[in-house]
């Protein structure tokens, strides 16, 4: 009966581990995803991306992975780290709620990589976060911007600008520049991007003595704003501000200009993207919104960038999010390189003591909390084409 209660305890602990393990989202039998933490090593290094190639903010994730896959190449051809080449698995998330964790343990579990990067949109970055800090795998991401992200624990990284920073800014922008007393918000419930973006702008409009004449709210993939936009005519703003996405942002404004409201309309990061002009058109005029980069303002980095991405990709030019995806994996890199080793637990200490690396988008110093302190851009459409009006500094 002793021996029998003993495997019985044994089987027991066993089923635990094993279902434990499961809810991981890994074997019992794998090792971690670093099976050998030194500089040696046989094979290439194996870095994970995922991003948004596919579905309603895909060219989002098209123009990260464009910039990530340019600095890829280039650190390769110049002999990559450690001595040995580095192998980019990107996987696509289309866009989805969910897909981004489930990308995160294959990557991890099943690639074996030692990072990964991404995404673009800050609720892809916290589903991917949990699961990188639960498995001890840095992340970093080229552009999400809600402090949520990194707050999720010390393996999560970025190399933007935070929400923050970007709603005081928008608020001062829209007193000193717009000269707007009275604002109305349009956000997107739907999206924690969006929601913590009104709240950051939100408080110091108020605090320097402006009002929100209304704060109305739609979801993600909605068509129709007109019911909204006619309650905000109402209240007679001096501007609106629609920190949403590009997808919803360019039919907002169309509608609203189609309702008559014809005073300026602005928002965040999330605006940056091509397509918003394909959407809205001629509508966009007296509209602006704050991104991180713009090839129009000139440095040596930035100059070198669009000359090397224009020749790469047939002539484009690159956007915001093309430049953190090039910087984000050249600091990680870096980061691999300053370890010495691909142990993720060291490449995470290395990352956490970045300062002054020079990038596309300005000098990276990650400070306490994993976040970088960086300037911001405010762009507008003329013509139909961006441009740039004016730089924020932190």
């Amino acid at each position: 009966m002793k021996s029998i209660r003993l495997d019985s305890r044994r089987l027991f602990l066993h089923s635990t581990l094993a279902a434990i393990a499961l809810l991981c989202g890994c074997k019992p039998s794998e090792p971690g995803p670093s099976a050998s933490g030194s500089a040696a090593g046989s094979g290439p290094i194996r870095i994970g991306e995922f991003a948004s190639l596919t579905g309603s903010e895909a060219t989002f994730g098209q123009s990260s992975h464009q910039g990530t896959q340019l600095a890829i190449e280039e650190i390769n051809k110049a002999g990559g780290v450690l001595g040995r080449q580095i192998e980019l698995i990107t996987e696509d998330n289309q866009t989805k709620p969910g897909e981004s964790a489930t990308i995160a343990k294959k990557l991890i579990n099943r690639d074996r990589v030692v990072a990964l990067l991404g995404e673009v949109a800050s609720g892809r970055s916290i589903e991917a976060a949990y699961v990188c800090q639960a498995a001890g795998t840095p992340m970093v991401s080229p552009s999400s911007t809600n402090p949520k992200v990194t707050e999720i624990g010390d393996f999560i990284f970025r190399v933007c600008f935070i929400d923050k920073f970007q709603g005081e800014l928008l608020a001062k922008f829209a007193q000193r520049t717009l000269k707007a007393k009275k604002v109305a918000v349009l956000s997107d419930v739907s999206a924690p991007y969006s929601v913590g973006l009104a709240e950051f702008f939100t408080k110091p409009f108020l605090a320097a003595g402006g009002t929100i004449t209304a704060e109305q709210k739609y979801q993600t993939k909605d068509k129709d704003f007109r019911a909204a936009l006619t309650a905000i005519k109402a209240t007679e703003p001096d501007a609106i501000f629609v920190p949403g996405y590009y997808t919803e942002a360019g039919l907002i404004v169309a509608q609203a200009r189609q309702l008559g409201l014809t005073v300026p309309i602005f928002g965040g990061d999330g605006w940056e993207s091509p397509q918003l002009i394909e959407i809205a058109g001629a509508a966009l005029e007296n509209t602006f919104y704050s991104t991180h980069y713009s090839p129009q303002v000139s440095s040596p980095e930035s100059n070198a960038f669009t000359k090397a991405f224009q020749a790469r990709f047939n002539g484009s030019i690159p956007d915001a999010m093309a430049a953190l995806g090039y910087d984000s994996a050249k600091v990680l890199v870096d980061a691999i390189r300053r370890a010495g080793s691909t142990d993720p637990i060291k490449i995470k200490e290395a990352l956490a003591t970045t300062k002054d690396f020079p990038g596309v988008t300005g000098k990276t110093t990650l400070d306490a909390q994993r976040n970088a302190s960086k300037g911001a851009v405010i762009m507008t459409v003329k013509d139909g084409k961006f441009l740039f009006v004016e730089t924020f500094t932190p």
